[in-house]
């Protein structure tokens, strides 16, 4: 690609410029107009790079200015000692513990979904808009439980409007451009910007007056978590504006990664009616049970999800740059290069599963999935900077999925082609128009194994 070529391609969709090598092949160099770049598919060279040489191999500066707009002083950008400051204030707000008490939170939120699914049955929806707003409800539930202050839909609207932006390589990033010079790309977001971290400093200020008045009676939600949130081996809490920027990256970030997972996981299911079947036999099994250990009991819907996230995995790229010199898969790897570790090129590859087209959960339950080299699949990443909320966002996505399979049969639009777009995360490039039955209504008909094309 002519690097004009390589500027439109990643403007208008970064998965469309993997090409046969990369899905076969250890290592891939490419020479671009900063560097030199090696997307790396090896197991034992991503555990090197990402657990037994962390020190050699930094977050790469193209990284840094694609996901800082925004987010910069949160979790998912800062550095050195203030990353490791704000990684301990943040674990205990998603422990097992705390992410379990959430659950009930998170099947009221499924339970108005529901309501409003049978209001509208055999409609054809936007499933992938639908899981936007059930997110973005179950988020205000757990994280903001007296709610947002505003409008739900004009947050919503803000939401929708930074992800169109942010993810986004600009041309001037890939030119080694400084931050000061202006990205006409980032020019959109700005009133967006402003819009959320009004809103988030309102919610702050209400929730600190609250509890100085009565802290007995503040909800437990993560925005309450966040600010009396200690580093347990400073006892020093997060400044005004690291947590803004922490509850900011939960927002977008974490409401966008579990919205586009339970999106995926909603279209395999359309086109595989044996696992369709066996996850909603599931649900009908489990879901009258305890709630705190409903996720817990949903096994197969899990297996679901590990393979839907290894098709479409929410993080899309890793990067870092190599500080020294290093060998990586029998390569040299020169100080400067930087290092890319795609999880959609390397849970499709070639040299490491079986065929990895095809749609098949049976990977991840036992005894197969002890098969699976811990570092050939990485959904949420892995080592230190691993996401700090997945647990949080997988028993979101297994409690929704199971109590919309028990209640509705989804069939994909007639003559609608679904193909993957990379932003910030992954997600449909025109949605998922489906039409919605309530399962009374529904029949189900036979199709075969659902074979995927390498990016589709």
């Amino acid at each position: 690609m002519s690097f004009l070529a390589l500027c439109r391609a990643l403007w208008r969709n970064p998965t469309e410029t993997w090409h046969q090598a990369h899905f076969e092949q250890p290592i891939v160099f490419e020479n671009l107009v900063f560097g030199q770049v090696a997307i790396l598919s090896d197991p034992g060279a991503i555990r090197r790079v990402l657990m037994d040489n962390t020190a050699n191999y930094r977050k790469d500066a193209l990284q840094l200015r694609v996901l800082s707009v925004g987010l910069k002083h949160g979790l998912l950008t800062v550095e050195g000692e203030q990353w490791k400051m704000q990684r301990r204030t943040l674990a205990p707000t998603f422990s097992r513990k705390t992410v379990i008490g959430f659950a009930p939170a998170m099947m009221r939120s499924a339970d108005m979904l529901v309501a409003r699914w049978q209001a509208r049955n055999g409609s054809t929806l936007d499933v992938a808009d639908e899981m936007t707003r059930f997110t973005l409800d179950s988020l205000e539930r757990t994280m903001f439980s007296d709610g947002l202050g505003q409008d739900g839909e004009d947050v919503r609207a803000a939401m929708t409007s930074y992800f169109e932006v942010n993810g986004r390589i600009d041309p001037f990033d890939l030119l080694g451009m400084p931050d000061w010079v202006p990205r006409l790309t980032h020019l959109g977001v700005r009133r967006t910007l402003a819009f959320l971290n009004g809103t988030i400093d309102a919610l702050m200020e209400r929730r600190r007056r609250q509890l100085a008045e009565d802290p007995k009676s503040v909800s437990r939600d993560i925005l309450t978590l966040l600010l009396e949130a200690q580093d347990p081996e400073t006892g020093r809490g997060m400044t005004e504006i690291e947590v803004r920027a922490n509850l900011l990256t939960f927002m977008v970030a974490g409401q966008e990664t579990t919205a586009n997972l339970i999106t995926w996981v909603l279209f395999l299911l359309s086109q595989s009616p044996e696992w369709c079947e066996r996850v909603t036999a599931e649900a009908e099994r489990e879901l009258d049970g305890p709630p705190e250990t409903l996720a817990d009991r949903l096994v197969e819907t899990n297996a679901v999800i590990d393979e839907a996230m290894r098709l479409y995995p929410p993080i899309t790229a890793i990067s870092r740059s190599a500080i020294e010199r290093d060998e990586l898969a029998g390569h040299e790897i020169k100080p400067g290069t930087m290092v890319v570790i795609t999880p959609y090129v390397l849970h499709r590859h070639h040299a490491i599963w079986e065929r990895p087209d095809i749609f098949d959960p049976t990977r991840f339950l036992e005894p197969a999935r002890k098969s699976i080299d811990r570092f050939a699949y990485l959904p949420f990443g892995l080592g230190p900077r691993t996401c700090i909320g997945a647990s949080f966002a997988v028993q979101q996505a297994k409690i929704v999925i199971a109590i919309l399979m028990k209640n509705f049969d989804l069939a994909l639009k007639p003559g609608h082609q679904v193909w993957p777009l990379q932003r910030m995360t992954l997600r449909p490039s025109d949605g998922l128009p489906m039409l919605v039955r309530t399962r009374e209504a529904s029949q189900r008909s036979e199709a075969p194994p659902l074979q995927l094309a390498r990016s589709a």
